[in-house]
């Protein structure tokens, strides 16, 4: 993986880059690749996302909506999507993750500005992106009994989970219309610290059209770093100050949350037994400890009680015990 990717050199001649210096940099869970180039005074940020495994069409139509609504999404300078070659803006090395690892002191202000990027996403009519539908969202929720509980050696109960998500999804479904935009990844890995207090985004390519309190969650409950309980409590009255969530808001943050955290605890069971990926392991016990807080809520019953008859609390309580 450290050799340059066939076509990079070529691609970055049409886009007019050619003998500009080449610098990869760490990727993410995914097949994409990063690039930093420098041509004399000019930068930009090279991704790779190579067909078959991935599509970077998705990426450019997000990128030029959200620029298009005044959202601080990365210029593309140059595009080649058959052969997976996006160019575009260098947003620097504040990554949000990173500066707060260097600034602490600077966390509350650091997510009010995120809370605040959400609002004025919300306050947009929702983008060309297909619905956040129950489909969807059961399909996530089976990465847990798909990857995660075979790991665990756990005999489950696999309609019954099936139901209690829809029985405990479905009520939420009329508040998610008409819906608004949601990023999907929507966490401190990947909201970029520009000057002036702007806020870029990236990994935005999986945006749907849903519920306003899916990206909270995934801010608010990061499965990457530890989000205090009265930080999480902060931001959501902050959002909910600026913002006729409703009544039911709160109710459907703990089931998105107790939804998003199940799929992620599938995730990085798959990423680690298919993809061998073992650093994700060791983010798991916080997703555990997240979701346990959102099955507490009454609105999960049906799903807390399909996971205290099917996944020992001994186990969850230990982060969901060792995956080998």
């Amino acid at each position: 993986m450290n050799s340059l990717p066939d076509g990079l050199t070529d691609f970055l001649a049409r886009a007019g880059w050619a003998g500009a210096a080449i610098y990869p940099i760490p990727g993410d869970a995914s097949f994409r690749r990063y690039f930093r180039v420098q041509h004399g005074q000019r930068k930009a940020m090279l991704m790779h996302a190579p067909p078959p495994h991935e599509d970077p069409k998705p990426f450019l139509h997000v990128a030029r909506w959200l620029t298009e609504n005044a959202m601080r999404a990365p210029e593309i300078y140059s595009a080649d999507a058959g052969e997976g070659w996006v160019l575009l803006e260098d947003f620097g090395d504040d990554r949000m993750r990173d500066w707060l690892d260097a600034n602490p002191d600077g966390e509350f202000e650091a997510y009010a500005r995120a809370i605040d990027a959400l609002v004025a996403l919300h306050a947009l009519p929702a983008g060309p992106f297909e619905p956040y539908d129950l489909q969807t969202y059961q399909r996530e929720c089976d990465l847990l009994t798909e990857w995660y509980c075979p790991v665990a050696g756990l005999s489950i109960d696999v309609p019954g989970y099936i139901s209690a998500w829809k029985d405990v999804l479905t009520p939420m479904l009329d508040r998610q219309n008409p819906g608004v935009t949601v990023l999907r990844d929507y966490h401190a890995e990947n909201i970029m610290l520009l000057p002036e207090h702007g806020q870029g985004l990236i990994d935005f390519q999986d945006a749907l059209v849903g519920h306003p309190a899916y990206d909270l969650v995934s801010l608010l409950q990061d499965a990457r770093r530890d989000v205090s309980k009265e930080l999480e409590r902060a931001m959501l009255d902050r959002y909910q100050s600026q913002v006729d969530a409703g009544a039911d808001f709160e109710a459907d943050y703990a089931r998105l949350g107790a939804q998003r955290n199940a799929k992620i605890v599938g995730i990085f069971t798959r990423l680690y037994k298919r993809d061998g990926k073992p650093r994700y392991l060791d983010m798991i016990p916080r997703v555990w400890e997240a979701m346990e807080r959102d099955l507490a809520h009454p609105a999960l019953a049906p799903v807390a009680a399909w996971f205290d008859a099917n996944i020992p609390r001994a186990l969850r309580e230990a982060g969901g015990g060792t995956i080998t």
